[in-house]
């Protein structure tokens, strides 16, 4: 498999040892509170690295988990309804879901990962986080106008191409910067919103009426947590769909470009988590940048829907499903 860097993450936050080099307390139970799309293999790569470094769910760790993938509206409840079992460590993905979390508890230590966690007003500064949050910034907003111009480079002929956006977690801003650069290269980008996962199937539908030849899938909880079945909706309409985690290729996306799930969820978060685990404080632990982007083709998918990837972009990919 070839590889490439291509951003670099902030200095620091570097491990000093192992992540068991410190033995839990004798007999306590530690209490993890989560607030996610839903448990998927990004919570299942948290938890299996927190077991590893001897924080086993169902013995000495207990975690309460709410999933709003299917009802975001239940947000602020959730988050009230964690924070009232006190647990020791809150874990919220998303703008909504740790902006809830933030409101319900401003100091039980909480671990996020979104976006931008500086422009959605989470934190002050990367390396000197203060209040009770830290955690990972995802980068977004540069890498979802890379991913729109994989799009384009894949679909050279393209003259429309559409956005599938969570409006909750997308500022129109970064949607007119993603026209303009679209328009640079002769591309007209349409926006389809959607607020809640019976809004997917028609924004598709739609996308496919209006013209468009290809489908961004910008980085959102929601479509996460509903990524399988867009990605089933994008393949029968024929329309070569990109997504935030290099993984999702695999999972039946056309495209996909960004980091691994395992890198985000099973490394990084998990290394702060057992930090704050072991009593470390949010403020003393600067929130992190990914630093490997890979991208990957699944053939097998551009086959089915009748794409001819040119030869160009594959010779970038970092890997190539066949």
């Amino acid at each position: 498999m070839r590889r490439r860097t291509f951003l670099k993450t902030l200095a620091g936050a570097a491990m000093a040892g192992p992540l068991a080099a410190r033995a839990q307390e004798a007999g306590r139970v530690y209490r993890l509170a989560m607030l996610g799309a839903g448990r998927s293999s990004a919570t299942e790569a948290l938890l299996e690295t927190l077991r590893r470094s001897g924080f086993v769910e169902g013995e000495n760790l207990r975690v309460e988990h709410r999933g709003f993938a299917q009802r975001a509206d239940l947000i602020p409840q959730y988050a009230a309804e964690l924070v009232k079992a006190d647990p020791d460590v809150l874990f919220a993905t998303g703008d909504a879901a740790i902006r809830a979390m933030q409101k319900a508890s401003p100091t039980i230590p909480l671990l996020g990962v979104t976006e931008d966690m500086i422009g959605s007003g989470f934190v002050k500064s990367l390396a000197h986080p203060d209040g009770n949050t830290t955690g990972v910034s995802l980068l977004s907003a540069e890498l979802d106008i890379k991913r729109q111009q994989i799009l384009i480079d894949a679909v050279p002929a393209m003259r429309r191409m559409a956005a599938l956006v969570d409006g909750s977690a997308v500022e129109p801003a970064r949607l007119q910067e993603m026209q303009a650069e679209a328009r640079a290269h002769n591309v007209e980008l349409s926006t389809f919103p959607v607020a809640k996962p019976a809004e997917i199937a028609p924004a598709i539908a739609e996308a496919k009426s209006s013209g468009a030849a290809a489908l961004n899938v910008l980085a959102s909880p929601m479509l996460f947590g509903n990524r399988l079945e867009i990605m089933q909706r994008a393949a029968s309409a024929s329309l070569p769909s990109i997504y935030q985690f290099a993984d999702m290729a695999a999972e039946g996306g056309f495209a996909a470009y960004g980091p691994t799930i395992k890198a985000v969820f099973g490394d990084t978060l998990a290394r702060q988590m057992v930090k704050l685990l072991r009593g470390a404080k949010p403020s003393d632990l600067p929130v992190e940048q990914p630093a490997r982007f890979d991208l990957v083709i699944n053939l097998k998918v551009a086959k089915s829907i009748g794409l001819e990837v040119p030869p160009t972009l594959l010779a970038h990919a970092d890997d190539v499903i066949e």
